[in-house]
């Protein structure tokens, strides 16, 4: 996959004895088999359950405590949208809310901006190689979302250029953010990493990592996915930029 991504040195194993519980939503049996075939040979994850649709997965989840799903974008029955939209208001009778990672194909899957403000945690192309799948499940679990890549940078970039007119947002809610702060979310946007924007800025990382948190909270974005959302669909962002 071209471009910088989430680098799995960066993202160690969990504790082996606490392992990251990952449930695979996909109508395609071979697509889960070979994520639980993958997922399965790392000692600090484990596969909680599949499901072939929206309604299913909703339904294994309030039985099966899990951390992070997979969830596929067009399948029948509940798509992955509906599915995404419902775990993120209503938390699966367990207590355990799951980290939603949106499985998407580039060229197909027009709405997935839905999903993200609905409270997914990222993307995941299907044909990313193994470790960049692992190490998106590690980024999420704790607490990060996954926007590094270049592909994600311009798949946010063709749902923002395709938002419908009426959807977009006004750019009064970036008025809250002082100038620097509104270099950062640029940055963010580009799908930087703190360090990388702290070597544009010429500004230590850990001053990224406070104007990030700022960011974050005046926007009331859950994580920098929902950040540079809003970032394109306020205009700050510009597609193919």
């Amino acid at each position: 996959m071209e471009g910088t991504t989430v680098n799995v040195e960066d993202v160690p194993p969990a504790p082996q004895d606490d392992p990251i519980r990952v449930a695979l939503v996909d109508d395609q049996q071979l697509v889960r088999a070979g994520f639980a075939m993958v997922i399965g040979s790392q000692p600090d994850m484990t596969v909680t359950f599949e499901a072939s649709d929206g309604h299913q997965a909703i339904r294994m989840l309030d039985a099966y405590p899990t951390d992070v799903v997979l969830m596929d974008v067009r399948m029948s029955g509940m798509d992955g949208l509906s599915a995404t939209e419902a775990i993120t208001a209503q938390p699966p009778r367990t207590g355990v809310c799951p980290r939603i990672i949106i499985l998407t194909t580039f060229d197909l899957d027009e709405y997935v901006m839905h999903a993200i403000r609905a409270g997914a945690s990222g993307f995941l192309l299907k044909d990313a190689p193994p470790e960049d799948m692992l190490a998106a499940i590690r980024t999420v679990h704790r607490g990060d979302a996954v926007i590094a890549p270049s592909s994600t940078r311009r798949l946010l970039a063709h749902l923002a250029h395709t938002l419908p007119s009426d959807e977009r947002r006004s750019s009064d809610i970036l008025d809250q953010l002082t100038t620097r702060e509104r270099e950062v979310l640029t940055h963010m946007a580009r799908g930087l990493s703190n360090a990388e924007i702290a070597a544009e800025l010429f500004v230590a990382e850990a001053t990224v990592k406070t104007h990030v948190g700022r960011v974050l909270q005046k926007l009331s974005a859950r994580d920098r996915v929902q950040a540079v959302v809003v970032a394109y669909e306020t205009g700050l962002a510009v597609p193919g930029a």
